[in-house]
């Protein structure tokens, strides 16, 4: 269990990150579209997963407008944005924003990505959703890179993550 802060209180999550080195945890996440995906959806390309509480606060919009950029210019690589928020919620905020690089993926139906994932946050005022952590994986789904966030209302060390998928 990850020992991690909200405003310096501490909070306690389902477990810990996947370890560098391991196969990443399968998943079923819900698209926009309320079609479910998996990581299989995403085979042969490096994947970021930029996981975080909700699009609904400043700290996850900043960290998704920052990896929308790097998207941009990286087609080889997909930024999936994994939260606890309702798919039209997160379509919506990606739409006003002109996020296209992106892609929303919701716990809507399973939240067995946040277990199998160590970031389901299990106390305090936001249990139920997840912590902020980073993912990355290369094109095989093996773990390549990441991050718990210590305090949520950090952003994760972008320079670092996105350095993993060069």
């Amino acid at each position: 269990m990850a020992k991690i802060t909200l405003r310096g209180n501490p909070v306690h999550t389902s477990g810990e990150l996947p370890k560098a080195g391991s196969q990443a945890p399968e998943f079923r996440l819900t698209a926009k579209d309320l079609k479910d995906v998996s990581l299989a959806d995403y085979k042969g390309k490096k994947k970021l997963l930029n996981i975080v509480p909700s699009l609904d606060t400043p700290v996850c919009a900043i960290s998704t407008r920052k990896f929308n950029e790097h998207a941009k210019v990286h087609k080889d690589t997909v930024i999936l944005i994994i939260s606890a928020d309702l798919p039209f919620a997160m379509g919506r905020f990606c739409g006003v924003e002109h996020l296209d690089n992106v892609v929303p993926l919701s716990l809507m139906r399973d939240k067995r990505f946040a277990q199998d994932y160590g970031v389901l946050i299990q106390d305090g005022p936001m249990a139920g959703i997840t912590a902020r952590a980073v993912v990355v994986l290369d094109a095989n789904d093996k773990v390549i890179y990441t991050q718990m966030v210590p305090e949520i209302a950090n952003e994760p060390d972008y320079e670092k993550a996105l350095k993993a998928l060069a």
